[in-house]
């Protein structure tokens, strides 16, 4: 999101050259930068014991592609933990590691997609309200599962795949 104007004052924004940032919208009112603002989220490839993946059908997303889990962080959250209560409240499963991905760009909604590897034991699955179904799936065949390359989910699984 790109202010035009002071959230503060409700003045209109000009713009500001502020050092290496460049031009940033600046509330001349307040002496104060407003830099543009995005969605923080993690997502979450969820791996058994037996290198099956943690897939989840929601319609109101895709009804050809499954998903992995994912979710905004709630302020004064980390990443770490958003994951963890994600993949929780979604499905049920308790993580027991968690490991760090990569950051992804979702431009389509302008958001940061915080990418993880979670190992899991398999156990049954208590899809939430807004996942349609959920399973457990071989690596190999999630692969094609998920959206095609270029999407976060895909370049998760490829990883996956990468360090079975």
């Amino acid at each position: 999101m790109r202010f035009k104007y002071c959230p503060e004052c409700g003045a209109p924004l000009s713009a500001r050259i502020l050092g290496d940032e460049g031009r940033v919208p600046y509330c001349e009112v307040c002496g104060r930068p407003y830099f543009d603002m995005f969605s923080s989220c993690v997502i979450t490839l969820v791996a058994n014991e037996s290198g099956e993946v943690l897939l989840l059908s929601q319609g109101y997303i895709s009804n050809k592609y499954h998903n992995l889990v994912s979710g905004y962080i709630s302020p004064g959250e980390s990443a770490e933990e958003a994951a963890k209560r994600e993949v929780f409240e979604e499905t049920g499963v308790e993580i027991s590691s968690l490991e760090f991905a990569g950051t992804y760009w979702f431009a389509k909604k302008d958001m940061l997609m915080i990418g993880f590897i979670a190992r899991a034991d398999k156990s049954d699955i208590m899809p939430s309200g807004e996942v349609d179904s959920a399973g457990w799936y071989a690596a190999d065949k999630a692969i094609d599962m998920v959206h095609p390359e270029g999407s976060v989910s895909h370049a998760l699984v490829k990883l996956y795949l990468e360090k079975m």
